[in-house]
């Protein structure tokens, strides 16, 4: 889950920071950053993010040299996390600037790819028999996280599933070289009209990488050793050092947040991102299939959260095809299926499920795929 947030620090070399803008940019995973892509696909997001970023605060265009920024990065990080810069600058030191790194951030982007196509992506039956058997050696651990939180057991099974098939591909990178060098070198495309956000990305991954070293410190972790994607996520959730710093949990009561080793810790720490980042309802329901009424419009609107109430839907010309609580709101999601457009309601759950990958097809993807491992029936794509 790369979270989607630029920190204010104290000067990062090529920002000044004067509020803490909010921009889209990896849930622990970043839109359009793959954190670990099952074999032959692009990765969980082929996103389509919010409209976002009118409040963001300005960041300084002007190119700072290599040298400038990163003395600036081990000195405010040392005064922002109270660590020796001399230890800064020493594991700065044994970090490497990976060019595969910056061959897959430039990439060209793919074209979105409908539904029909991006769900055989993260569904298949070998995930969801993966899934259950996955589901049914952690019930234990699982229904003790589910009672705790009101966070499905499937749910967090499906994120395990779609992030890492289950702990199987994790990521092959040194989380150090990773963040170094997008926060270093992050690639530019040299169009003038995409600098600030590649600006803002940089500086995205140079906040991450600070806040590496108060994870590592804290967690007691190898800086050195860990790996994990591309993009710096880490474990069977795929966290970004910040999300791992706000949201990870002790699930077992060991004194450690263990992302890498501890199941405990891992399904605690993706339900209590739900709960705390995403506004999970215990009980709640996540999407619903719906219907359009003929000659009417689908409506389609920038902000996701659902804020829509049923009457108002109806008003659009918008109806669930199942019976739902009257006061609940929806936001309106449409699909392009294999058949035509499929229309469905989202609920607050299945906006959590937007928080951890700014997606709408990741979110309903996640929400499919668990209740194909509940052994509910998969409707066609």
């Amino acid at each position: 889950m790369i979270r989607r947030s630029l920190a204010c620090m104290l000067t990062l070399g090529l920002v000044a920071c004067a509020t803490q803008p909010q921009t889209p940019s990896p849930s622990p995973q970043a839109s359009g950053v793959p954190v670990s892509p099952p074999p032959g696909s692009k990765g969980p997001a082929e996103a389509a993010p919010e409209a976002a970023g009118a409040n963001a605060a300005p960041v300084d265009l002007t190119p700072v040299p290599f040298e400038v920024a990163r003395a600036n990065f081990v000195r405010d990080t040392a005064a922002r996390y109270g660590i020796p810069a001399g230890q800064i600058e020493a594991t700065l030191a044994q970090a490497q600037i990976r060019d595969p790194i910056i061959a897959a951030m430039s990439r060209p982007a793919e074209r979105v790819k409908p539904w029909n196509e991006y769900r055989p992506m993260f569904i298949s039956q070998a995930r969801i028999e993966g899934g259950k058997k996955f589901l049914a050696q952690h019930r234990d651990e699982l229904m003790r996280v589910q009672k705790r939180t009101g966070v499905p057991a499937e749910v967090i099974v499906a994120i395990i599933g779609v992030e890492t098939s289950y702990g199987g591909n994790t990521g092959s990178y040194r989380v150090l070289d990773a963040l170094y060098t997008l926060a270093f070198k992050y690639p530019r495309s040299g169009d003038p009209a995409k600098l600030e956000r590649e600006v803002r990305r940089e500086l995205f991954f140079r906040d991450e990488l600070a806040r590496l070293f108060a994870l590592t410190r804290d967690e007691k972790l190898d800086i050195t050793a860990i790996k994990g994607s591309y993009a710096g996520a880490m474990g069977m959730g795929q966290f970004m050092p910040s999300s791992y710093l706000d949201y990870a949990v002790d699930g077992n009561g060991d004194g450690r947040r263990d992302l890498f080793n501890s199941y405990d810790d891992v399904f605690s720490s993706i339900a209590n991102y739900f709960v705390k980042k995403g506004g999970w309802v215990r009980g709640g329901p996540v999407a619903v299939p719906a219907t359009l009424q003929a000659g009417r419009d689908a409506f389609n609107p920038t902000e996701w959260a659902p804020t829509w109430t049923l009457s108002e839907l109806a008003q659009r010309g918008y109806q669930p095809s199942v019976p739902v609580a009257a006061d609940l709101t929806a936001t309106p999601i449409t699909l392009e299926g294999s058949t035509g457009k499929q229309y469905w309601l989202g609920f607050q759950n299945y906006y959590a499920i937007t928080r951890y990958n700014l997606s709408k097809m990741y979110a309903m993807a996640v929400y499919q795929l668990s209740q194909a491992i509940a052994g509910q029936e998969l409707p066609p794509a």
